[in-house]
């Protein structure tokens, strides 16, 4: 029920943990680990429809939506000791690797749980129960309905687990391999660890290597950053006087960009990558097919006085209701047709990508998980307008141009 990670492959272990395990065997440098298998999984929906009350009727796969309050059998915790011990018991990520996930169809960017800096087989068996109950979210469902696969036949819904070693970044971010010949590697920065970057919490340093080599750059405004203290992660403000450089220089991005290449290579087509640099090594977090291109960057001119401009995160143009929504208490206030004005769209807040017309951050890149959700679902995005829930009135009608990284407001 636990292989290692350089043997996943997708018929145990998912997508994610699969393209991992082909980069690995590739000699490409992925951290090292092991997966708790869809058997595992298996097994303990398995034990949860066997404690049903006799004679009560098939629950439909209510068990699945409980896994998660349920311990794991004492046979895999004994497995997670052994196999910790054999890494040296560091600190682990624990990441989810659903059967559906990370496919060229569907990415499920963002949409079940992760886990970094987690340590012992008693704290990484309960994060993998949570990866696991992740899989019957509301985010997770709400993403399988907004992506047509709400009648996936339970028997397809499995997850395995991914534990690896933590990595302490000093530079993290995401990469975009090209997708034609005429097309740049993009890749996005910030300090510290992954998720500030991939959660849109923070607007990155946005770079553009050109098959010719020439890198192009935007350095970004990188108030906050994210770190391990011990086993907990701690958001820290970035000092002043390194806010605003670069996190990377040329010859990291473009040897950044060579990575890429090699990995898009081994897995067969683009790839959307999650890289972390720790100890001045660079490491490969995730490897997954791009589901859908960003826009190119902007360069749009003439805006109106009354008009904002930010990243262009998803194509399209919409016209609709400003909706400001700074958390979940204002979820019930958005209604079809609105468009979503938020400080950033945590991807727990993916079921209003169902019911949005469009989408405005304060931060964030056109790599994050909510732009890559965005443009699967066809929901023009324009990100990183600074204080765009204050300066966009609740109930402005406005118009959003995904594509140029434009909003307007049509009456005041």
């Amino acid at each position: 029920m636990v292989i290692p990670l350089r043997e996943a492959v997708p018929d145990t272990c998912g997508g994610k943990a699969s393209a991992l395990g082909a980069l690995l065997r590739a000699g490409l440098p992925v951290p090292d680990g092991f997966v708790v298998s869809f058997a595992a999984y298996l097994a303990a929906v398995r034990d949860l429809d066997l404690g049903r009350f006799a004679g009560e009727p098939d629950d439909g796969g209510a068990a699945r939506q409980t896994i998660g309050t349920r311990p794991l059998d004492a046979a895999v915790v004994d497995a997670l000791g052994r196999v910790l011990d054999e890494l040296g018991d560091p600190p682990v990520a624990v990441r989810s690797s659903a059967a559906k996930e990370d496919t060229g169809q569907a990415s499920a960017a963002g949409q079940h749980e992760s886990f970094l800096a987690v340590h012992g087989p008693t704290e990484v068996a309960e994060a993998v129960r949570a990866c696991w109950a992740s899989l019957s979210s509301p985010r997770a469902v709400a993403y399988r309905a907004a992506s047509g696969r709400d009648d996936q036949p339970s028997d397809d819904l499995l997850m395995a687990v991914i534990v690896q070693r933590h990595l302490d970044a000093e530079v993290s971010g995401v990469m975009f391999t090209p997708a034609g010949p005429n097309d740049a590697t993009r890749i996005e920065a910030s300090w510290g660890l992954g998720p500030s970057v991939v959660e849109g919490k923070v607007t990155p340093d946005a770079y553009r290597v050109s098959e010719d080599g020439s890198v192009t750059r935007a350095v970004a405004d990188k108030q906050k950053r994210l770190d391990r203290h011990g086993t907990r992660l701690v958001v820290r403000d970035v000092p002043i006087a390194t806010r605003n450089q670069p996190t990377l220089d040329d010859e990291t991005a473009t040897r950044l960009a060579e990575l890429g290449e090699q990995i898009a290579a081994v897995l067969g087509g683009p790839q959307d990558i999650e890289w972390a640099i720790a100890d001045g090594r660079t490491w490969v977090l995730q490897a997954r097919p791009v589901t859908a291109a960003p826009p190119p960057p902007s360069g749009a001119s003439g805006i109106p006085a009354a008009g904002l401009t930010g990243m262009p995160g998803s194509h399209g143009t919409v016209t609709g209701t400003a909706r400001i929504v700074r958390g979940f208490r204002d979820f019930a206030r958005v209604r079809p047709g609105d468009i979503l004005v938020c400080p950033f769209t945590d991807p727990a807040w993916t079921p209003l990508l169902r019911v949005a017309a469009g989408v405005v951050t304060e931060t964030g890149g056109v790599l994050s998980h909510a732009a890559i959700v965005a443009r699967e679902h066809g929901i023009p995005a324009v990100l990183g307008i600074p204080d765009a829930t204050g300066r966009l009135r609740d109930g402005t009608v406005i118009t959003v141009d995904g594509t140029t990284g434009t909003v307007t407001a049509t009456n005041t």
